[in-house]
């Protein structure tokens, strides 16, 4: 941060603190985005309220292959090697490991979901995501795999709550972080934009499902979905992987595991509910009824911030060009925020455009009441 200071009437000093980008929300999506921009040779601020959010919650689990028809996720030939090369430069930088390669093993649900995985595997491009099917009748320990089950590739998950704290504690020690709520009516963008003692050439929105209130964006498709997970105890043998049999569940190497999560676009809050609960819990249940019968020690609640279109919300407002947003990324951030925040910072310092399947352009036409 860059510090100015200007004397005022009567002889009182005001210090107005001067920065190249003001960044509201210190989750994933923020820390990663002022990290690309600091090691460009920014002045960043961050400020986030302190309150737990999503990314915080989240599992951080990256994995290319989704869904019962087991579809690759678009550009993760990519996306993938990118956040390979940025959480390892943050391990390097902090001398500790956030990201954990851990196979996954997808049990089958139906009949179905196992002809749509032997459709994907005569797929070339599926080969370094996809092993071999496990016959039928081939059990997991204390887990039921009635049509069988399959190991993928190339997936893992973040230890998010350990990287977003060291990168909290790095901004505090540049002294580019601010914990305080922002109020929207507080801001004032004129040539600069100004936030209390803050002036800054560009502000940022990374503030999640609370896009949905902010009034210079509010006209973006944002579906934010409420997720709720588990973190449970119980000493049962388990492979030492990611298991998804529609939910997952993670096991954490010390007796407990964490299971989720749920999927509601309609009770948008953050209470977690006897209801999420009782679906993961029977949902274990006919894959592991020991497994079902865990003590339940966590249970969380988060709002991801999905969109329309599955696409990321990037780019500037419209009308006020030094404020931008940097959102949406749903339930993939952890694979696709570090490549996403490489294009944005080259947008923002080298007037690269940014790719069109992001770019907030794709609604002005229909969304913006300009």
């Amino acid at each position: 941060m860059r510090g100015l200071i200007v004397i005022g009437f009567n002889g009182f000093v005001i210090i107005i603190m001067q920065t190249d980008f003001l960044i509201i929300g210190q989750g994933l999506a923020g820390s990663l985005l002022a990290w690309e921009l600091i090691s460009r040779g920014c002045y960043v601020v961050v400020v986030d309220s302190g309150k737990e959010n999503a990314s915080l919650i989240a599992a951080g689990i990256i994995n290319p292959i989704t869904g019962m028809r087991l579809v690759k996720t678009g550009d993760v030939e990519t996306l993938l090697p990118t956040a390979h090369d940025c959480y390892d430069q943050l391990s390097k930088f902090f001398g500790q490991r956030f990201y954990i390669k851990k196979p996954m093993l997808r049990i089958f649900r139906d009949e179905t979901e196992l002809a749509h995985c032997i459709n994907r595997q005569q797929q070339a491009g599926y080969a370094p995501y996809l092993g071999n099917i496990a016959p039928v009748g081939q059990q997991l320990a204390n887990l039921s795999t009635p049509y069988g089950y399959i190991q993928q590739y190339e997936t893992g998950h973040l230890l998010t709550t350990s990287l977003l704290s060291c990168l909290k504690q790095f901004f505090i020690e540049r002294n580019s972080y601010r914990q305080d709520i922002v109020v929207y009516q507080s801001i004032h963008v004129d040539s600069v934009v100004s936030w209390k003692d803050i002036t800054a050439k560009q502000l940022i929105f990374c503030e999640g499902y609370h896009a949905s209130h902010n009034p210079w964006f509010s006209w973006l498709p944002l579906r934010p979905a409420k997720g709720e997970i588990l973190r449970l105890s119980n000493p049962v043998e388990i492979p030492n992987a990611i298991l998804n049999y529609g939910n997952w569940l993670l096991p954490l190497g010390d007796g407990t595991m964490r299971i989720g999560a749920t999927f509601d676009r309609e009770q948008i809050d953050t209470q977690p509910s006897v209801q999420g609960r009782e679906t993961l819990l029977n949902t274990l249940k006919a894959y592991s009824p020991s497994l079902a019968q865990s003590v339940v020690i966590a249970h969380q609640t988060g709002i991801r911030p999905c969109t329309t279109d599955r696409h990321p919300f990037i780019g500037r407002h419209p009308k006020h060009g030094k404020i931008a947003i940097f959102n949406g990324f749903g339930t993939k951030g952890s694979l696709q925020i570090p490549w996403y925040s490489q294009r944005f910072a080259d947008y923002l310092l080298n007037q690269q455009p940014l790719p069109q399947s992001c770019d907030i352009q794709r609604f002005q036409a229909t969304n913006f009441p300009g």
